[in-house]
């Protein structure tokens, strides 16, 4: 490793909603199995059995059941399979304990999803040696603080830490720096590359290579001529280790804000109101608060599903005006759900050609900070002391609704999602 190369970390929680809600379960009873140490997993509809896995425990793996694979696939492959419920706020919790805990050794942080992140650690670390020191430092940490283990790789860019932390788990520390590309990565199946989906790797497999060595030494013009030049040229830089060493430690402006779910059994027409209404008004309400926790307002809501087909449709609205008020975001997507699934005079709904619904989905974009406000023609047109009189009361109003929605915030975040519920009448309550 050169003076000027920089030391990445990738940190990956081992089986994460799976070791979270072990964590859970054993707080709430502490003489319970850990699920960690059973054949065991997360997702699905945990009594009808049915749905999809979404994460699962190492003695589990070991029985051939695969994250994203349908649970009664799983449950032939493993009878025994203990299945528990998906636990957002709980993972979110974990989450940020997580990072909180990383940030104390390195404020150059990226996080790439809620259990995984890379860390520059150049500074801290020094050499190869203190940076084998230091991973297994926040590897302990991890593991005495908050009671769940992570694997760590280290390597000069971040394409190489990630690969590394993908080796042996659970519970370890892997280098993968340049020198050691021949030897510990282009042995692997060309399919364990990062970045290289399955589609590529069955294509990549047609013509003959199946490792990561191969794609390494392929000829360029041949794989231009099956991926195209950008496709060949990941394929090649990555097979020789090749990877961007910026962890990117500031947020970026976000774009848009969405938030979506798998719902616990099909929605149809006939359990529509039901089982949908609920389901819609979480996301809205969910994404408000993301929109106000940032400062921002949003002048289009989309709201979009997959059939049990798998195939996906959206409907969106254009605003008056930006908002992030949960009810009004409320209102627009139970209006779009609904053209979109019973139809409108123009056009019939999804549900009119026997479609059934597994997931559903809002977002909200062309995002604003109140920098831009549209005045429509009657306010224009009011005289002046009508005006000021109405924006006082509409400033006491807005004044209002923003306490109460803050210290919804406030609740939910200290006590989680279900703290603050509606009541009679539309209002919150406490539960």
């Amino acid at each position: 490793m050169s003076g000027t190369s920089r030391i990445i970390f990738h940190i990956d929680v081992n089986s994460a909603f799976l070791s979270w809600s072990a964590l859970e379960q054993l707080k709430k009873d502490p003489t319970s199995v850990d699920l960690r140490t059973i054949p065991s997993a997360v997702g699905g509809d945990v009594e009808q059995r049915r749905g999809v896995i979404t994460a699962k425990s190492i003695p589990a793996k070991k029985f051939g059941v695969t994250t994203g694979e349908p649970v009664v696939k799983a449950l032939r492959k493993c009878p025994e399979l203990v299945l528990v419920r998906s636990d957002f706020a709980a993972y979110r919790r974990y989450s940020r304990a997580f990072i909180a805990l990383l940030r104390e050794y390195s404020d150059q942080l990226q996080q790439i999803s809620i259990d995984e992140a890379w860390l520059d650690v150049t500074e801290t670390a020094g050499d190869t040696g203190g940076a084998l020191s230091l991973a297994h430092a926040i590897r302990r940490d991890i593991r005495t603080r908050l009671g769940f283990t992570v694997n760590i790789g280290i390597s000069t860019n971040k394409l190489l830490a990630k690969m590394a932390s993908d080796f042996t788990k659970p519970d370890r520390v892997h280098t993968l720096f340049p020198s050691e590309v021949p030897e510990k990565m282009w042995p692997l199946p060309v399919r364990k590359l990062y970045g290289c989906g399955g589609a590529t790797a069955a294509r990549l497999n047609q013509i003959g290579i199946r490792t990561i060595g191969e794609a390494a030494k392929a000829d360029p013009a041949v794989l231009r001529s099956l991926l195209g030049e950008k496709g060949s040229l990941y394929i090649l830089e990555s097979a020789n280790g090749r990877g961007s060493d910026r962890v990117e430690a500031e947020q970026r402006e976000a774009k848009s804000y969405s938030n979506e779910t798998t719902t616990p059994r099909d929605i149809t027409a006939g359990n529509f109101a039901r089982d949908a209404h609920p389901v819609a008004d979480g996301l809205s309400d969910k994404v408000a608060e993301r929109l106000r926790r940032d400062g921002y307002s949003a002048s289009v809501i989309t709201v979009s599903v997959k059939t049990d087909s798998f195939r996906r449709r959206s409907r969106q609205r254009h605003l008056s005006a930006p908002t992030n008020d949960p009810g009004q975001i409320r209102s627009v997507a139970w209006a779009l759900l609904s053209e979109l699934l019973l139809g409108t005079e123009e056009s019939a709904g999804l549900f009119a050609g026997g479609n059934a619904i597994r997931l559903i989905g809002v977002g909200a974009s062309a995002l604003d900070r109140g920098e831009f406000r549209q005045i429509s023609m009657t306010e224009a047109m009011r005289s002046i002391d009508e005006e000021r009189a109405e924006e006082k009361k509409r400033a006491a109003s807005a004044e209002k609704q923003k306490r109460l929605l803050a210290m919804q915030d406030l609740i939910r975040n200290k006590f989680g999602d279900n703290a603050v519920r509606k009541g009679a009448g539309g209002q919150s309550a406490e539960p």
